[in-house]
């Protein structure tokens, strides 16, 4: 960024990194809606893994032809899961001892 000070950037960081947290909240939100919370730490790996999957089917893509949007959002669903995975299965309080 030519002619912004090293505040502006880090203003502009902390913005494009509060958006991306927001999706991966927004995400977990509506998975947990959805799903049941994960039963231990087998299936909430089982699901983090088919997130990934789908995330590496995109990465294996010709960059060239990559959907860089649909890319994101499989990126954003491993990140929810593994929110899930430490929700459901790690947390003293919610998840399993």
């Amino acid at each position: 960024m030519i002619g912004t000070t090293s505040e502006q950037r880090a203003e502009r960081m902390d913005a494009d990194l509060n958006e991306l947290l927001t999706a991966i909240g927004e995400e977990v939100a509506t998975a947990e809606s959805k799903w049941p919370p994960m039963n231990s730490a087998h299936e909430a790996y089982a699901v983090l893994l088919e997130e990934v999957d789908e995330l590496w089917e995109h990465v294996k893509t010709n960059q060239k032809r990559r959907d860089l949007k649909a890319m994101r959002l499989e990126a954003v669903q491993v990140a929810a899961m593994a929110v899930r995975f430490v929700r459901d299965v790690c947390d003293e309080e919610r998840g399993r001892k």
